[in-house]
């Protein structure tokens, strides 16, 4: 027959006894339900009583100095639909789309049956070993990491957890790629092979003004300023599944609107854009959808198709990668033009914070990360600078 002990804890704060099955117990009591007012008790086990004893005298010290935690006994994966549902309410569109991705592919069928409060920082540093060996991109591996990260500081936040291991792992180094703008011979060819073709007036718009596609896409006529030579960028375009709405407008990626006051030449674009889509209307006749009066066409969008609908991205592309092909460089992408923007703005010496705030970045730390190293050109620039400077200052 077991041994029976009925042993008060500290500061008669539990009991420790022997089970039937030789294992020993202790109950302490943690608080009281606020509903009935019983007492809530908890127990700890093990197999030894000096073992217990330990365990049931650091709970009751960690209950009496405020310091008591009591771990969630949830799964990862029952924690990270709870934190989908419930605690992203605040993030935009498209990052609970991302995060909702790489949760299903990567984080829950790898980690989600872990127990929440027993999920370490091995564990997570396995997982992403595991994901860069399987090929995934360093850069990938680190956007997981994000994810992960903020879903285990949410539960810390809430209290399901102690701390977050995702904080203690050593994440991959990632290689900064280098922007391909279009050389200047390129640009010159650019503008010749655009003639004509029917997103001309958009892409040329990019090219000279930084802006994002979605950007581009999802600019209104209101946003056009042709009396102040402005142009006012306040949200954009986004493609989304029907079963979410379709197309919608969206905030910014940062959620800043700014003011730019582009060169001469892209007003004298948009002014043609405006005249050419009043043909187009005329043309479409009762096929038009954009907008049937001028008080209409005031909010409707400046790019549209023939016939008045919204462009999509992938008809874009398609138009822009055969011009890119023609002047000699296929693997240009529609964003390049952006690039390009920013390359020939920082050459032709406007200064980073410029820079930054036309292209709508978040600080001029990151635009000039991205643009440090923009061309040789520069370089030969500022070294013939500063010897003209040395020119004026020394006999030589």
């Amino acid at each position: 027959m077991p041994k029976k002990s009925n042993t008060r804890g500290a500061q008669g704060g539990g009991t420790i006894r022997q089970r039937k099955d030789g294992r020993w117990e202790a109950r302490y009591t943690v608080g009281r339900d606020p509903g009935t007012g019983k007492q809530i008790q908890r127990s700890i086990y093990g197999t030894t009583q000096q073992e217990v004893r330990k365990k049931l005298t650091a709970a009751v010290t960690a209950l009496d100095t405020g310091d008591y935690f009591e771990a969630s006994k949830m799964t990862l994966a029952r924690w990270v639909e709870i934190w989908l549902h419930e605690y992203t309410g605040d993030k935009k569109y498209l990052t609970v789309k991302h995060y909702k991705a790489q949760c299903n592919t990567h984080i829950v069928p790898s980690l989600g049956a872990v127990k929440l409060a027993e999920l370490t920082a091995p564990q997570i540093q396995k997982f992403y070993n595991g994901l860069l060996r399987d090929g995934l991109a360093p850069k990938s591996v680190r956007n997981i990491h994000g994810i992960l990260t903020k879903c285990l500081s949410t539960a810390v936040s809430v209290g399901y957890i102690r701390d977050n291991p995702a904080n203690r792992v050593t994440l991959p180094r990632v290689e900064k790629k280098e922007v391909h703008p279009l050389t200047d011979e390129q640009v010159k060819d650019f503008l010749k092979v655009s003639v004509g073709d029917e997103h001309e007036i958009l892409l040329k718009v990019i090219l000279f003004t930084g802006l994002r596609e979605a950007e581009a896409i999802g600019l209104t006529w209101d946003c056009i300023d042709f009396q102040a030579g402005t142009i006012k960028v306040s949200r954009q375009l986004q493609s989304r599944p029907l079963a979410d709405g379709g197309y919608a407008f969206a905030p910014l990626k940062n959620d800043k609107p700014r003011m730019l006051k582009p060169a001469a030449f892209v007003m004298d674009l948009l002014k043609r854009r405006h005249r050419e889509q009043a043909a187009q209307r005329i043309a479409a006749g009762e096929l038009w959808h954009a907008w049937n009066t001028p008080s209409e066409q005031k909010q409707a969008l400046v790019f549209t198709t023939a016939i008045g609908n919204h462009l999509r991205p992938a008809t874009v592309y398609n138009h822009y990668k055969k011009m890119a092909a023609q002047i000699g460089a296929p693997e240009s992408r529609v964003h390049d033009l952006r690039h390009t923007f920013a390359v020939l703005s920082l050459q032709n010496g406007d200064d980073i914070k410029t820079v930054q705030g036309n292209l709508g970045h978040a600080t001029a730390a990151f635009t000039l990360d991205v643009y440090g190293h923009v061309s040789e050109r520069m370089k030969e620039d500022s070294a013939e600078r500063m010897q003209g400077y040395i020119k004026g200052i020394v006999d030589l």
